[in-house]
């Protein structure tokens, strides 16, 4: 009696294990064929446009950094009045310069490229 239900259990887990099986090859199979049927796609229009749109988002990524440095530099040049800090004083308003400088580069380089 002991050895009959040992052999159903067994045949359940295999049966189990024979569905676990099964599915996973179908799930590879599925992920394959959509993996390797998978349409190309080209990008549309000129690629001068994608070229232009990464450059600005570079340009955006710099304007943000600048801006920052810009708020830094004030944060610094406001405690260094607090605190009659010559150095700090200096250190504040070269960073000041310099966010306002990252902030505006692309109107500078546009500028000078004409």
């Amino acid at each position: 009696m002991v050895n009959l239900k040992k052999i159903q259990e067994n045949e359940e887990l295999d049966k189990a294990k024979r569905r676990s099986r099964r599915a996973f090859i179908v799930y590879s199979a599925l992920v394959c064929s959509l993996t390797m049927g998978a349409a190309t796609c080209f990008a549309a229009g000129n690629p001068i446009t994608v070229i232009n749109n990464l450059s600005t988002f570079i340009f955006s990524l710099i304007r943000a950094i600048g801006l920052i440095l810009l708020g830094f530099g004030i944060v610094q040049v406001g405690l260094s009045l607090k605190s009659h800090d010559p150095s700090q004083r200096a250190n504040g308003f070269l960073t000041l310069a310099g966010g306002v400088i990252i902030t505006f580069a692309k109107e500078i380089l546009n500028t000078i490229v004409g």
